[in-house]
């Protein structure tokens, strides 16, 4: 019996040799059919609850998903290397960046595209200006701003409005100097009063009205320009009319649409009203690019 059970295994043994063989063959074969990219972020804002950031690389059959990821409070990626289809990852010529929802059903990139760039060998410089993002380095920001309120008939609130313009040559002029925005993204104003943030509408042309006027006084409407009076309908926790004096203004760029009540993190343009500020003189919005705009870095590994 012994050499009969001797003489068994002695045959089986070239057959588990081949099918150890077999299997790290195609160890090796799923290892080569995989890459990974490694990414580095600069003023990734952190993401919110229900979204999350996902990377794509663009290939000529579309773009492909490399994975998705989160941002905390400190600007630490849940994940910062991805594994991706090898014969794909040698396809992509550019990567980009976009804000999905969570949870989200559609296998395709959102309207949210915030970084791109082109890759240059086995690297890709991520920015704003890449066509797929916002188009734009913003370079050229500026503006200015006055305190007024023009729907109200009296003059005891004139602080308590913010508008986009230059009255001082007679025929008020805009102020705002800003990029047109591609498809699926606007401008919104913003008057951060006692440390929040209250809308004073979105828009996309500086010389137009913009789109809502929800805390504007009820004696017409205001100048076409983009602006608001902060005199009826607050928000909670806070009482208007106001005074704006010592608060901080804000343009910020959004999705349109804009699921979220709250500024997106693209703030190109940022003023500090003075402590004693008066109204109808125009005082300056400062860019704001370098400190709210993100930047990145894709590597091929």
């Amino acid at each position: 019996m012994k050499t009969k059970l001797k003489m068994i295994a002695m045959l089986l043994a070239p057959l588990v040799f081949l099918t150890a063989c077999d299997k790290d063959d195609d160890e090796d074969e799923n290892m080569d059919m995989q890459k990974s990219i490694s990414l580095n972020f600069n003023n990734l804002a952190p993401s919110a609850d229900d979204e999350k950031y996902e990377g794509w690389i663009i290939t000529n059959e579309g773009p492909v998903s490399t994975g998705k990821f989160t941002v905390d409070a400190d600007g630490n990626l849940s994940q910062t290397t991805f594994d991706v289809d090898a014969e794909k990852l040698d396809m992509a010529t550019d990567f980009v960046l976009s804000v999905e929802p969570v949870p989200d059903n559609d296998p395709a990139p959102s309207s949210i595209k915030i970084l791109g760039g082109a890759f240059s060998g086995s690297e890709a410089q991520l920015s704003v200006s890449h066509g797929a993002a916002l188009g734009n380095d913003f370079a050229n920001v500026g503006g200015e701003y006055i305190l007024a309120t023009p729907t109200t008939e009296t003059t005891d609130d004139e602080l308590s409005g913010i508008w986009f313009l230059d009255p001082s040559g007679g025929s008020p002029m805009a102020t705002l100097e800003l990029p047109e925005l591609p498809s699926g993204w606007a401008y919104e104003g913003w008057a951060v009063v006692d440390g929040t943030p209250v809308t004073s509408g979105t828009f996309t042309m500086v010389d137009e009205a913009d789109n809502s006027a929800p805390y504007s006084g009820s004696d017409g409407s205001g100048p076409p320009f983009p602006g608001e009076d902060y005199v009826m309908n607050a928000p909670s926790g806070l009482s208007f009319p106001t005074d704006l004096s010592g608060m901080t203004v804000v343009v910020s760029i959004e999705p349109s649409p804009d699921n979220s009540p709250k500024p997106f993190a693209f703030k190109p343009l940022v003023g500090m009203v003075p402590g004693d500020a008066t109204d109808h003189q125009t005082y300056d919005m400062m860019s704001n690019v370098d400190a709210s705009f993100p930047s990145g870095m894709v590597m091929k590994e």
